[in-house]
């Protein structure tokens, strides 16, 4: 085992692992306090409204309310997060994530306004999602092909993704798909403040 190859690979995406990590603190941490963290971190538009609680929309993105819910987003934090850290930076990807997280929870609450439906939510799906929508930017931008990971397949990922949503229940889609859009145009920002920058 080459350990220093390990550790070189493992120093091109260390927000990934430690977004993985945090996630899984927390979702330990949940399970020692039952509901605690729940109540008070998960994103309600009305605790985010009328009590002013604004940090849920932070909080509620390293919350996940079952191990299935929380195994299935690290399992993409870590793939997709790989791939997009590794390619933008560090900093781009700690904003294309936390950007996506919180924006989508925006999204969600605008959208149970419109149409006077609200639920509590958590989850680290919006910040995926907005990892997937780099993804894709970055594939097209390397002409439809980067690490063997073709723009075809992340498509149909991404289909899949957003049926999935709106097929099972209790899954917030608005989230989904406002971190999808969010992360689509931070890394488009990023990618063309990067051209304009290398051709100066």
């Amino acid at each position: 085992m080459d350990l220093k190859k390990i550790w070189e690979e493992a120093a091109e995406y260390y927000f990934t692992a430690l977004f993985v990590i945090i996630n899984i603190v927390v979702f330990l941490i949940c399970t020692f306090t039952k509901d605690l963290l729940y109540n008070k971190g998960a994103f309600y538009v009305w605790n985010f409204i009328t009590d002013k609680e604004y940090y849920r929309l932070l909080s509620a993105i390293f919350l996940h309310y079952d191990i299935n819910h929380l195994i299935s987003n690290m399992i993409l934090l870590f793939f997709l997060g790989r791939v997009v850290e590794k390619h933008i930076g560090h900093i781009p990807f700690f904003v294309v994530y936390m950007l996506s997280g919180i924006g989508g929870n925006i999204i969600s609450g605008l959208w149970e306004l419109k149409i006077e439906h609200y639920s509590m939510s958590a989850g680290a799906s919006g910040a995926v999602f907005g990892l997937t929508g780099a993804l894709l930017i970055l594939v097209i931008f390397h002409k439809g092909k980067l690490d063997e990971i073709k723009w075809q397949g992340v498509v149909i990922m991404i289909f899949l993704s957003v049926y999935n949503g709106f097929v099972v229940d209790n899954i917030n889609n608005a989230a989904h798909i406002g971190g999808l859009a969010i992360g689509i145009v931070i890394t488009v920002i990023v990618l063309l403040t990067g051209r304009i920058k290398h051709e100066n």
